[in-house]
């Protein structure tokens, strides 16, 4: 068991870690404020290959690993974690939606390698408003005319939607058939009846856009249909185990970020004659929740390490994904504490923070559903 870096990987941490203290730190009270997506920023971080680590060089990939990925995820969500999951969304759901898929290479080449250097973007079109948990309540639909598909329908909390040159959309062939009959398309944005609906006004991850989508007679070449009538619920749900250990990096990130604010406050700031990180009381609640950020790394970077490895990561990414996502609400939360009432205040960057968390414990399978993956496996 061997629980040191690479070289290359510390390289690939230094990397991240520079641009988000350099270029994503400066001016993200305004585009929280403001609810600004740095678009400059996105493509400028996509030419260092950070979005194609995970994938391999023929698709566009730098040939990396997931526990890449992970550890410079990790890295950009210390500062950012809305720069953090709409890197993830691109990589993880868009991405993996593409190369899990049973497309030809072609198709492959052609709608992966364009965002694994920040060319284009992607997002991951599966929740509905009738469906989040329960994916098969979708009502989106496909059907066959000649050698195209026509699309019809709406999809909700689309993160990178407003800006995303491709989208994954889960659709069903026929609505009797449920799950049985669904099945996945690339779509273009320019394509016609393709549209943006309205754009969500988040309470935190504010700088990332989140969106509705809308399909009306949406022709798409059945070239373009990367999972057949069937396939589709289950490349959904391989891509969304991928996408909770990105998930889980993000909420890693975020509480290593609040608790590094945290523990250079209690540092500095003096009451009763001394740095409050001498309070015994408060120096005790640090250990702790020390300890439990540490103990969700392993979480995160196991499942990474089971994936890389090509051994079962549902239950561990559902494991990590829940553990370093409650770490990341209770991490930040205390950290607005331990500041008193400057961790109310946005110059301090922990009440954004706190913000963001929360909402890492109800995407990509609320916490709740990761308890009915955990359990369905114990009880087998």
């Amino acid at each position: 068991m061997n629980f040191e870096l690479t070289q290359e990987q510390l390289l690939l941490q230094k990397t991240a870690r520079e641009f988000a203290q350099n270029k994503l730190l400066p001016g993200i009270i305004e585009r929280d404020e403001t609810s600004v997506f740095p678009m400059d920023l996105f493509k400028e971080f996509g030419k260092t290959g950070a979005y194609g680590l995970p994938y391999p060089e023929e698709y566009g990939g730098t040939g990396g690993s997931y526990m890449d990925y992970v550890l410079s995820v990790e890295e950009i969500s210390k500062v950012d974690g809305a720069f953090g999951i709409s890197y993830s969304v691109n990589t993880s759901l868009y991405g993996g939606s593409i190369m899990n898929s049973s497309a030809s290479d072609d198709i492959k080449k052609k709608f992966l390698a364009p965002i694994t250097y920040g060319e284009k973007a992607g997002s991951f079109g599966l929740t509905e408003h009738s469906a989040g948990s329960d994916a098969a309540g979708q009502t989106t639909v496909a059907v066959k005319k000649g050698d195209k598909y026509i699309i019809n329908g709406s999809k909700c909390f689309n993160t990178n939607g407003p800006f995303a040159d491709f989208t994954v959309i889960y659709a069903l062939t026929d609505p009797a058939l449920g799950t049985k009959g669904m099945c996945a398309f690339v779509v273009e944005k320019d394509t016609a009846g393709f549209s943006v609906g309205r754009i969500e006004n988040k309470m935190g991850i504010r700088t990332s856009p989140v969106s509705e989508l809308h399909l009306e007679n949406v022709e798409v070449p059945e070239e373009q249909m990367i999972a057949r009538p069937g396939e589709g619920f289950k490349l959904a749900m391989k891509t969304l185990d991928g996408g909770r250990i990105g998930v889980a990096a993000q909420g890693l990130g975020i509480a290593e970020g609040a608790f590094e604010i945290a523990r250079s406050y209690m540092m500095e700031r003096a009451q009763f004659g001394k740095p409050i990180a001498k309070q015994q009381y408060l120096a005790f609640k640090m250990a702790e929740l020390q300890t439990k950020i540490e103990s969700a790394r392993m979480m995160v970077y196991r499942a990474a390490w089971m994936k890389d490895n090509g051994k079962p990561y549902t239950v561990p990414a559902a494991m990590a994904k829940m553990t370093c996502t409650n770490v990341a609400m209770e991490v930040t939360t205390e950290a607005v504490q331990l500041l008193g009432g400057n961790g109310y205040m946005k110059e301090y960057h922990v009440e954004r923070m706190m913000r963001d968390a929360k909402i890492t414990q109800i995407y990509e399978g609320t916490n709740e559903i990761q308890k009915l993956v955990i359990s369905g496996q114990l009880f087998r």
